[in-house]
């Protein structure tokens, strides 16, 4: 007689890991993820650092997250409406050729002295198209890819890989510099490259659908969805204005060629830290998912980011800016893993392309469009000031949430209870 598998005997216990790794188009997934953000990360250190290098501007250093959130949120509901209608697979691996070529681009221009601000910000709004589609269609794949009683540590264990991309791509990306600007985009391309063939290699049961004319409606279904559940609405729109307020990633150039000193090495690991802190956290969560009183954690975590913001803005310190760097990347980990496994689980499969696509606007609006309000409040008040009142903002959001969204402070397991919605 076959045993049962630990999954199903509560009395075994495999480690995390030894479960996931079973799982064998998750971990193709996974990697493809790993090289794609780090790919994707280098791709940002350069953008940014030939920005300012072209017209050392921290207003144009904003621009950059502005083009790149524009189209992303112009397009970001039809792009949920493909994903729910198309094979979500193929759809990410054209996204991250296209980034393939996006890299390519950069890397010829640059080659043949074509290299310009124009270029750069037109890059931009391409990588923001792109990127409209990306995110729903991977947010949508994982849930595919593993039961659902797996689906919060594999959440952390996916993020444990991007976050280690996201140390690593950085960093990588500062010291390839020295070896000069072609080096990085070449390396962009061949990483783009090897996750677009992993992920059109891996497989997984995709069931065809009915296809649905794209109407106001269709399009707007994911809205509706959020809007209906407060525990989710609250938990994204929190991400949201956090990190709209605290995010300070368009003004770490400045922070590294002005005011720490330590140039573009230095800038790859202060644009790196957060996301060690993070992929400790990420660890963590894998082997200890929260189960209980997610909801206050989700607070506290965003109140403990913009604490460590106000921190990093004031430090003269390169240790301590990196200290503080990680900490907030670890604040801001539980953040991710407890919203991206919330609305996961609360979403009916054939609606999850349109509500990660939400989602995305999200993400999007508290990254990019983040840059754009960091590069001008800087451009106002200086990127210290900036940086200082996005934190001390980021507080004030947290604890207005508590009273703003009761039922998501209340929260105390992923699955929630009845009366949840209202």
């Amino acid at each position: 007689m076959t045993s049962p598998s630990p999954i199903e005997n509560p009395g075994v216990r495999e480690s995390a890991f030894a479960e996931l790794r079973r799982e064998r188009p998750f971990m193709r997934l996974w990697f493809a993820r790993l090289l794609g953000t780090a790919a994707a990360q280098m791709l940002m250190v350069a953008i940014g650092w030939h920005m300012y290098e072209l017209t050392g501007s921290a207003w144009d250093l904003g621009l950059v997250g502005l083009y790149q959130f524009a189209p992303a949120l112009l397009l970001a509901l039809v792009a949920g409406h493909v994903v729910d209608q198309h094979h979500r697979g193929l759809i990410l691996a054209l996204c991250l050729g296209m980034q393939g070529v996006v890299a390519l681009i950069l890397l010829a221009a640059h080659l043949a002295g074509h290299d310009s601000r124009a270029l750069l910000l037109g890059i931009s709004l391409l990588l923001g198209a792109v990127r409209a589609f990306q995110m729903p269609a991977q947010q949508a794949l994982i849930p595919l890819l593993v039961p659902p009683a797996l689906l919060s540590r594999a959440m952390a264990f996916a993020s444990s890989g991007m976050q280690a991309a996201v140390i690593g791509g950085p960093a990588l990306g500062g010291l390839l510099f020295v070896a000069g600007m072609a080096v990085v985009y070449s390396a962009c391309v061949l990483l783009f490259g090897g996750a677009c063939v992993l992920v059109a290699r891996m497989r997984y049961a995709h069931q065809p659908r009915t296809k649905e004319p794209v109407t106001v409606a269709t399009l707007l279904a994911g809205v509706r969805f959020i809007w209906q559940r407060k525990p989710v609405l609250g938990a994204v729109s929190l991400d949201l204005f956090a990190v709209l307020l605290g995010g300070a990633v368009a003004l770490l150039p400045i922070f590294a060629k002005d005011i720490l000193h330590v140039g573009p090495w230095g800038l790859g690991l202060l644009r790196g830290a957060p996301a060690v802190g993070a992929l400790v956290m990420s660890i963590w969560l894998t082997h200890r998912p929260i189960e209980r009183r997610v909801g206050r954690a989700l607070l506290v975590s965003v109140g403990a980011f913009g604490v460590c913001m106000v921190v990093f803005g004031l430090s003269e310190s390169f240790a301590l800016s990196l200290l503080v760097l990680a900490i907030s990347g670890a604040a801001d980990m539980v953040n991710v893993v407890i919203r991206q496994t919330l609305v996961q689980l609360e979403t009916p499969d054939a609606m999850r392309g349109r509500v990660s696509a939400v989602n995305s606007i999200f993400i999007g609006a508290s990254n990019q469009l983040g840059e754009f309000e960091s590069g001008a409040t800087a451009a106002l008040m200086g990127p210290v000031g900036s940086v200082v009142a996005g934190g001390i903002g980021t507080v004030l959001v947290a604890m207005a949430w508590l009273r703003l969204f009761p039922v998501l402070a209340r929260r105390d397991t992923m699955e929630g209870r009845g009366g949840d919605k209202g």
